[in-house]
């Protein structure tokens, strides 16, 4: 029986096979290759990921694709894994992990910040997202795009958006295009925050509010004389500023805490 996509689990199934194979080849699974597949679906990419790989590990919330996962695949093969990927501990899969998937739209950036808690486990991630998400995963200071997602994702990772992937790639087709992102973390030495929870509540309240000036947004965290001390025109909106003004703004903090 054909599975009908179910909108509030955000499913939209890859069909095209030209664009499968362009992602499984930017994947590049290898042999000894811990990997795991959020949402896998009716397996557009799991099946061609097996022929690479001798075990795959997948994440999956829909009952009855799960039961058409498990008629259609070893178990020792297809290590399948119930339940929400937004509650899913992938640190329990082990270290150097490979994630992949096309994630659902609706709950894209939860997701990509739940994920990022698992960054010194994962050794690279390679995802499909709406275009417009990964523009702002990627996008530079001074841009429209640019906000709390890409500060904070550009903290724990490099990220290169590779490829779109057109409506007509899925069945049923989205409003709207979809782009390839892949996202490797960086190394602990680069992790230069010494309180990255300062950091996350620092971003949150400088893009809070994006019309108003660092001075009203950041008034709970500096004064005239910390900008000063930064060299931070409080003139400017968040947008303005730069990952490692971010994160001299949080150390600037976390110092004057300490004391």
């Amino acid at each position: 029986m054909e599975h009908r996509a179910r909108k509030r689990f955000g499913q939209n199934f890859l069909s095209d096979p030209n664009i499968i194979r362009k992602i499984v080849d930017a994947i590049a699974p290898r042999g000894g290759d811990l990997v795991v597949e959020i949402g896998p679906g009716l397996g557009a990419l799991t099946e061609p990921l097996l022929e690479r790989l001798p075990r795959l590990h997948v994440v999956e919330i829909d009952r009855d694709l799960i039961a058409r996962l498990r008629e259609q695949h070893d178990p020792e093969r297809l290590v399948i894994h119930e339940g929400d990927a937004l509650k899913f501990d992938f640190g329990s899969l082990g270290e150097r992990l490979k994630v992949v998937g096309n994630l659902p739209y609706n709950i894209s950036t939860p997701i990509l910040f739940h994920l990022s808690h698992f960054a010194t486990r994962v050794r690279e991630m390679t995802f499909m997202l709406q275009k417009e998400v990964v523009q702002r995963m990627v996008a530079e200071p001074g841009t429209d795009d640019y906000g709390r997602l890409s500060v904070m994702l550009q903290y724990r990772f490099n990220m290169a958006r590779l490829f779109d992937v057109p409506p007509g790639a899925f069945r049923p087709a989205p409003k709207v295009m979809s782009s390839i992102v892949r996202m490797s973390p960086k190394p602990a030495q680069a992790l230069d925050a010494n309180d990255e929870m300062l950091l996350g509540e620092i971003v949150s309240a400088a893009f809070g509010q994006r019309r108003k000036t660092l001075r009203n947004t950041l008034r709970a965290f500096l004064d005239e004389n910390d900008f000063a001390a930064l060299g931070i025109d409080p003139g400017l909106r968040g947008e303005r500023l730069s990952l490692a003004e971010y994160v001299g703004i949080a150390n600037h903090c976390a110092l004057r805490t300490s004391k």
